[in-house]
């Protein structure tokens, strides 16, 4: 079940946008970072269910930020969401082992599909133990 959400993108705007796609009859708690050190250093504090993270920061981007987090926690889940749609790009979160790339502006039907492709495997994960 996920119950909370961290949001990681250096754009308050984008960081706006993207909570209002999320559902809000879900309860999800939801937090915020401005860039990929801040959201490392919160995902480490919270261990929240899933990461939304953008790839263009400062301090560290998201290709950092996802390599640590998932250095720290192998069963993370990142959904990257990102401007930046180019296959080298995508590949390249997809290695560091991102669950999924969504284009920038994420679209409300996008964000949900995501989220609810995340239930379904933490479903999975829970029958399985």
């Amino acid at each position: 079940m996920i119950n909370t959400i961290l949001i990681v993108d250096d754009s308050p705007v984008a960081r706006r946008m993207l909570k209002t796609c999320i559902p809000k009859d879900k309860g999800y708690e939801i937090f915020e970072a401005g860039n990929g050190q801040e959201g490392f250093e919160k995902y480490k504090e919270l261990h929240p269910d899933i990461v939304f993270m953008d790839l263009t920061m400062p301090v560290m981007d998201g290709y950092q930020a996802t390599a640590k987090i998932k250095e720290f926690d192998k069963e993370a889940i990142v959904i990257v969401t990102t401007a930046d749609i180019q296959p080298k790009s995508i590949a390249s979160v997809m290695e560091l082992g991102a669950f999924t790339l969504l284009k920038k502006p994420a679209k409300t039907e996008s964000i949900q599909e995501a989220i609810s492709k995340v239930e379904i495997k933490l479903k999975k994960l829970q029958e399985k133990s």
